[in-house]
């Protein structure tokens, strides 16, 4: 994907026109082997779509959520996510999840917590091993895919703690973003400093996390790079294992567009495979 095209589907996005700006990509995506399965209930009226490699056995899983600022968002854009690490033997899971103004924090919390325990309790069914589980996101996807790796009341009701996920992946996702400023934030997460602070990733790193892979362009001016290197310094002051990754000329855009059919990139896939493939640590 050139950067010429890259600079056009930025333009569609930022134009409101997310379903032509995914549906381009979807249509670039090479066919792939995977097996789909579409449209699986997972926690009343939500439902989330399931990638398996062809032929896979006690292969890794993730769990991918979606961006689009905790308002916008549907699973079937990112088609293109779930092809691509398929054929890097991963099985995906991608789940829908309420979003404001619809549901705040507690509301598409909870929906990932769901997901994500759906997951646990199926998957093998689908080729995926259960015991390497990885919650992955971009962008709000990534901030939601942090706090089920960092805060124990999410995963809690589900039966599942964030010990019992094999890793946490993050695409310049906001970990640290207090103060909040815009209304659309101060009404998602809270209007007192007790309220936003539940919101804050870093708030919640404790020494009970999974291992973190966390990957960031150095030139995305949408969440900026202190977010990643923040939570970095926050594990590492806890002794736990973690790994960022700064990509350089990368933008907020383009490290989401490196999972798919892009040529112009950074190795994200290349990265993200090796994380989930890695020997974990005794």
């Amino acid at each position: 994907m050139t950067r010429l095209l890259l600079a056009a589907l930025a333009a569609l996005l930022l134009a409101g026109c997310q379903s032509v700006l995914f549906g381009a990509v979807n249509a670039r995506q090479p066919a792939g082997d995977a097996v789909v399965h579409n449209g699986i209930p997972f926690d009343g009226a939500l439902s989330l779509d399931v990638y398996t490699p062809k032929g896979a056995t006690n292969a890794p899983v993730i769990v991918f959520f979606y961006g689009g600022s905790w308002s916008s968002g549907k699973r079937g854009w990112y088609r293109w996510v779930g092809e691509s690490l398929a054929a890097r033997g991963m099985v995906v899971v991608i789940p829908d999840y309420r979003t404001w103004p619809k549901a705040k924090l507690d509301g598409f919390m909870d929906d990932a917590a769901h997901a994500v325990g759906w997951t646990k309790a199926n998957v093998a069914r689908y080729g995926g091993d259960p015991s390497r589980l990885f919650v992955m996101g971009h962008s709000a996807g990534a901030h939601i895919a942090s706090l089920l790796a960092t805060d124990s009341r999410w995963l809690k009701p589900v039966g599942m703690q964030p010990r019992d996920l094999a890793g946490f992946i993050g695409l310049a996702g906001p970990y640290d973003f207090l103060p909040l400023k815009r209304a659309k934030f101060i009404d998602m997460f809270g209007s007192t400093p007790e309220a936003q602070a539940r919101s804050q990733p870093v708030n919640f790193v404790d020494g009970d996390e999974p291992p973190a892979l966390l990957l960031q362009g150095e030139a995305d001016s949408t969440v900026k790079p202190a977010n990643a290197e923040s939570l970095a310094r926050h594990y590492e002051a806890q002794g736990e294992k973690v790994t960022l990754k700064l990509y350089p000329d990368v933008t907020h855009m383009s490290i989401l567009f490196a999972l798919g059919p892009s040529k112009d990139k950074a190795p994200v896939l290349e990265d993200i495979s090796n994380f989930v493939n890695a020997k974990p640590m005794e």
